[in-house]
Protein backbone atom coordinates (compact mmCIF):
# COMPACT_ATOMS: atom_id res chain seq x y z
CA UNK A 1 0.00 0.00 0.00
CA UNK A 2 1.32 3.42 -0.99
CA UNK A 3 2.05 6.03 1.65
CA UNK A 4 0.26 9.40 1.63
CA UNK A 5 2.28 11.89 -0.41
CA UNK A 6 2.54 14.25 2.57
CA UNK A 7 4.39 11.53 4.48
CA UNK A 8 6.55 10.72 1.46
CA UNK A 9 7.66 14.34 1.11
CA UNK A 10 7.84 15.66 4.66
CA UNK A 11 8.61 12.60 6.82
CA UNK A 12 12.19 12.55 5.55
CA UNK A 13 14.49 15.56 5.41
CA UNK A 14 16.61 13.83 2.76
CA UNK A 15 13.61 13.25 0.48
CA UNK A 16 12.40 16.82 0.93
CA UNK A 17 15.84 18.33 0.23
CA UNK A 18 16.33 16.03 -2.78
CA UNK A 19 13.02 17.12 -4.29
CA UNK A 20 13.82 20.80 -3.74
CA UNK A 21 17.17 20.32 -5.45
CA UNK A 22 15.52 18.69 -8.45
CA UNK A 23 13.17 21.66 -8.72
CA UNK A 24 16.17 23.49 -10.18
CA UNK A 25 16.38 20.91 -12.98
CA UNK A 26 17.84 17.44 -13.70
CA UNK A 27 20.84 16.57 -11.54
CA UNK A 28 23.64 14.03 -11.80
CA UNK A 29 24.02 11.82 -8.74
CA UNK A 30 27.49 13.13 -7.87
CA UNK A 31 26.17 16.72 -7.92
CA UNK A 32 23.27 15.66 -5.68
CA UNK A 33 25.57 13.97 -3.18
CA UNK A 34 27.82 17.03 -2.99
CA UNK A 35 24.89 19.45 -2.65
CA UNK A 36 23.15 17.43 0.07
CA UNK A 37 26.40 16.38 1.77
CA UNK A 38 25.36 12.75 1.94
CA UNK A 39 26.36 9.32 0.62
CA UNK A 40 24.90 7.21 -2.17
CA UNK A 41 24.09 4.44 0.32
CA UNK A 42 22.10 6.83 2.54
CA UNK A 43 20.23 8.51 -0.31
CA UNK A 44 19.30 5.62 -2.62
CA UNK A 45 16.60 4.15 -0.30
CA UNK A 46 14.94 7.57 -0.12
CA UNK A 47 15.10 7.98 -3.89
CA UNK A 48 13.48 4.56 -4.29
CA UNK A 49 10.50 5.74 -2.20
CA UNK A 50 10.14 8.82 -4.39
CA UNK A 51 10.31 6.76 -7.57
CA UNK A 52 7.73 4.29 -6.25
CA UNK A 53 5.36 7.23 -5.72
CA UNK A 54 6.06 8.60 -9.21
CA UNK A 55 7.59 11.85 -8.03
CA UNK A 56 11.06 11.22 -9.49
CA UNK A 57 12.40 9.51 -12.61
CA UNK A 58 15.95 8.75 -13.65
CA UNK A 59 17.99 7.68 -16.64
CA UNK A 60 21.60 6.54 -16.40
CA UNK A 61 22.83 8.47 -13.31
CA UNK A 62 20.66 11.56 -13.84
CA UNK A 63 17.54 12.28 -11.76
CA UNK A 64 14.66 14.68 -12.40
CA UNK A 65 11.13 15.38 -11.24
CA UNK A 66 8.27 13.59 -12.97
CA UNK A 67 5.33 15.59 -14.28
CA UNK A 68 3.45 14.88 -11.05
CA UNK A 69 6.59 15.72 -9.06
CA UNK A 70 6.88 19.13 -10.74
CA UNK A 71 3.26 19.96 -9.91
CA UNK A 72 3.59 18.89 -6.29
CA UNK A 73 6.99 20.45 -5.61
CA UNK A 74 6.00 23.78 -7.11
CA UNK A 75 3.23 24.06 -4.48
CA UNK A 76 5.48 22.58 -1.81
CA UNK A 77 8.12 25.29 -2.31
CA UNK A 78 5.51 28.01 -1.78
CA UNK A 79 4.27 26.29 1.38
CA UNK A 80 7.77 25.86 2.79
CA UNK A 81 8.61 29.51 2.10
CA UNK A 82 5.41 30.61 3.85
CA UNK A 83 6.18 28.41 6.85
CA UNK A 84 9.73 29.79 6.97
CA UNK A 85 8.42 33.38 7.07
CA UNK A 86 6.05 32.69 9.97
CA UNK A 87 8.52 30.42 11.75
CA UNK A 88 10.84 33.41 12.03
CA UNK A 89 8.62 34.56 14.93
CA UNK A 90 5.24 32.84 15.03
CA UNK A 91 4.23 34.73 18.20
CA UNK A 92 4.78 38.03 16.39
CA UNK A 93 2.81 37.03 13.30
CA UNK A 94 0.10 35.30 15.31
CA UNK A 95 -0.69 38.45 17.29
CA UNK A 96 -0.77 40.86 14.29
CA UNK A 97 -3.86 42.21 12.54
CA UNK A 98 -3.23 41.23 8.91
CA UNK A 99 -6.70 42.20 7.73
CA UNK A 100 -5.40 45.28 5.87
CA UNK A 101 -3.50 43.13 3.38
CA UNK A 102 -5.55 42.27 0.25
CA UNK A 103 -5.93 38.55 -0.40
CA UNK A 104 -3.73 38.51 -3.52
CA UNK A 105 -0.85 39.98 -1.52
CA UNK A 106 -1.53 37.95 1.61
CA UNK A 107 -1.00 34.88 -0.58
CA UNK A 108 2.42 36.27 -1.46
CA UNK A 109 3.79 36.60 2.06
CA UNK A 110 5.98 33.62 1.16
CA UNK A 111 8.00 36.21 -0.79
CA UNK A 112 9.16 37.90 2.45
CA UNK A 113 12.65 36.47 2.01
CA UNK A 114 15.64 37.55 4.09
CA UNK A 115 13.43 39.16 6.72
CA UNK A 116 13.96 39.91 10.36
CA UNK A 117 11.71 41.26 13.08
CA UNK A 118 13.45 44.21 14.68
CA UNK A 119 12.77 45.33 18.24
CA UNK A 120 14.55 48.63 18.92
CA UNK A 121 15.86 49.32 22.40
CA UNK A 122 14.20 52.09 24.40
CA UNK A 123 16.96 54.56 23.54
CA UNK A 124 16.57 53.78 19.80
CA UNK A 125 12.77 53.72 19.69
CA UNK A 126 12.57 57.01 17.74
CA UNK A 127 15.56 56.31 15.52
CA UNK A 128 14.92 55.40 11.89
CA UNK A 129 16.41 52.09 10.80
CA UNK A 130 19.84 53.06 9.45
CA UNK A 131 19.90 50.28 6.85
CA UNK A 132 16.56 51.33 5.42
CA UNK A 133 17.46 55.03 5.42
CA UNK A 134 20.82 54.43 3.73
CA UNK A 135 19.01 52.28 1.15
CA UNK A 136 16.49 55.08 0.60
CA UNK A 137 19.23 57.67 0.01
CA UNK A 138 20.69 55.43 -2.71
CA UNK A 139 17.34 54.62 -4.35
CA UNK A 140 15.58 56.16 -7.31
CA UNK A 141 12.18 55.81 -5.64
CA UNK A 142 10.81 55.53 -2.12
CA UNK A 143 7.23 54.38 -1.53
CA UNK A 144 5.58 55.07 1.85
CA UNK A 145 2.04 54.22 2.96
CA UNK A 146 1.64 55.54 6.48
CA UNK A 147 -0.68 56.75 9.21
CA UNK A 148 2.03 58.70 11.03
CA UNK A 149 5.16 60.75 10.35
CA UNK A 150 8.50 60.10 11.98
CA UNK A 151 9.58 62.73 14.56
CA UNK A 152 12.55 63.59 12.33
CA UNK A 153 10.43 63.67 9.17
CA UNK A 154 11.54 67.14 7.92
CA UNK A 155 15.27 66.46 8.26
CA UNK A 156 14.94 63.03 6.65
CA UNK A 157 12.93 64.41 3.74
CA UNK A 158 15.29 67.32 3.06
CA UNK A 159 18.12 64.80 2.89
CA UNK A 160 16.21 62.66 0.36
CA UNK A 161 15.23 65.69 -1.71
CA UNK A 162 18.86 66.76 -1.84
CA UNK A 163 19.73 63.27 -3.09
CA UNK A 164 16.95 63.62 -5.73
CA UNK A 165 15.10 60.56 -4.49
CA UNK A 166 11.52 60.54 -5.78
CA UNK A 167 9.38 59.96 -2.69
CA UNK A 168 5.76 58.83 -3.04
CA UNK A 169 3.50 59.13 0.02
CA UNK A 170 0.06 57.74 0.67
CA UNK A 171 -1.22 59.11 3.96
CA UNK A 172 -4.44 58.83 5.92
CA UNK A 173 -7.03 61.60 5.91
CA UNK A 174 -6.50 61.95 9.66
CA UNK A 175 -2.78 62.54 9.18
CA UNK A 176 -3.51 65.14 6.49
CA UNK A 177 -5.78 67.05 8.88
CA UNK A 178 -3.03 67.04 11.50
CA UNK A 179 -0.54 68.41 8.98
CA UNK A 180 -2.97 71.10 7.85
CA UNK A 181 -3.42 72.21 11.45
CA UNK A 182 0.29 72.85 11.82
CA UNK A 183 1.00 74.14 8.29
CA UNK A 184 4.66 74.35 9.19
CA UNK A 185 7.01 76.10 6.78
CA UNK A 186 9.06 72.89 6.58
CA UNK A 187 6.08 70.80 5.51
CA UNK A 188 5.06 73.38 2.90
CA UNK A 189 8.59 73.35 1.49
CA UNK A 190 8.57 69.55 1.30
CA UNK A 191 5.11 69.49 -0.29
CA UNK A 192 6.22 71.92 -3.01
CA UNK A 193 9.28 69.84 -3.96
CA UNK A 194 9.19 68.22 -7.41
CA UNK A 195 10.65 65.09 -5.77
CA UNK A 196 7.62 64.53 -3.52
CA UNK A 197 4.16 63.24 -4.36
CA UNK A 198 1.48 62.97 -1.67
CA UNK A 199 -1.75 61.00 -2.03
CA UNK A 200 -4.66 60.85 0.41
CA UNK A 201 -6.17 57.43 1.01
CA UNK A 202 -9.96 57.25 1.31
CA UNK A 203 -9.83 53.69 2.66
CA UNK A 204 -9.44 52.75 6.31
CA UNK A 205 -5.76 52.20 7.11
CA UNK A 206 -5.49 49.67 9.94
CA UNK A 207 -1.71 49.52 10.07
CA UNK A 208 1.19 51.71 11.09
CA UNK A 209 3.24 51.93 7.89
CA UNK A 210 4.50 50.01 4.86
CA UNK A 211 7.60 51.41 3.13
CA UNK A 212 9.83 50.18 0.34
CA UNK A 213 12.84 51.54 -1.49
CA UNK A 214 15.02 49.92 -4.15
CA UNK A 215 16.60 47.59 -1.59
CA UNK A 216 14.35 47.03 1.44
CA UNK A 217 10.78 46.49 2.53
CA UNK A 218 9.83 47.72 6.00
CA UNK A 219 6.47 47.17 7.71
CA UNK A 220 5.00 48.07 11.07
CA UNK A 221 1.82 46.09 11.69
CA UNK A 222 -0.67 46.72 14.48
CA UNK A 223 -1.33 44.05 17.08
CA UNK A 224 -4.79 42.55 17.30
CA UNK A 225 -7.07 45.16 18.80
CA UNK A 226 -5.24 48.04 17.13
CA UNK A 227 -2.36 48.21 19.62
CA UNK A 228 0.92 49.73 18.38
CA UNK A 229 4.27 48.37 19.48
CA UNK A 230 7.77 49.34 18.40
CA UNK A 231 8.64 46.16 16.52
CA UNK A 232 8.83 46.18 12.74
CA UNK A 233 9.70 43.85 9.87
CA UNK A 234 12.71 44.53 7.65
CA UNK A 235 13.22 42.48 4.47
CA UNK A 236 16.06 42.65 1.99
CA UNK A 237 15.14 40.81 -1.18
CA UNK A 238 13.91 41.71 -4.64
CA UNK A 239 10.62 39.86 -4.17
CA UNK A 240 9.90 41.59 -0.87
CA UNK A 241 10.59 45.00 -2.44
CA UNK A 242 8.24 44.13 -5.31
CA UNK A 243 5.60 43.13 -2.73
CA UNK A 244 5.91 46.59 -1.15
CA UNK A 245 5.48 48.28 -4.52
CA UNK A 246 2.43 46.14 -5.28
CA UNK A 247 0.93 47.15 -1.94
CA UNK A 248 1.52 50.81 -2.78
CA UNK A 249 -0.24 50.37 -6.14
CA UNK A 250 -3.16 48.68 -4.39
CA UNK A 251 -3.51 51.60 -1.96
CA UNK A 252 -3.11 54.07 -4.82
CA UNK A 253 -6.38 52.80 -6.31
CA UNK A 254 -8.12 54.10 -3.19
CA UNK A 255 -6.26 57.42 -3.07
CA UNK A 256 -6.20 60.81 -4.74
CA UNK A 257 -3.28 63.11 -5.45
CA UNK A 258 -2.92 66.09 -3.11
CA UNK A 259 -2.64 69.06 -5.48
CA UNK A 260 -2.97 71.99 -3.12
CA UNK A 261 -3.06 73.02 0.52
Amino acid sequence: MKRPLLDVIFASGKRKDFLLLLKEGPQEMETVLDSLDTTRQALLPQIKVLEEHHLVIHYDDIYELSTIGKLVIDKMKTLLNTIEVFDNDIDYWGTRDLGFIPSHLLNKTNEFEKCQIVKPSLIDIYELDKRFHEGSKNSDNLYIVTTFLHPHFPELMFELIEKKVMTHFIISDELLRKLLETKSAEFMQIFQSSFVQIYICNKEMNFHFVSSNDYYLMLSILKNGGVIDNRYILCKSKKAVEWGQEFFKYCLKHSKLLTGI
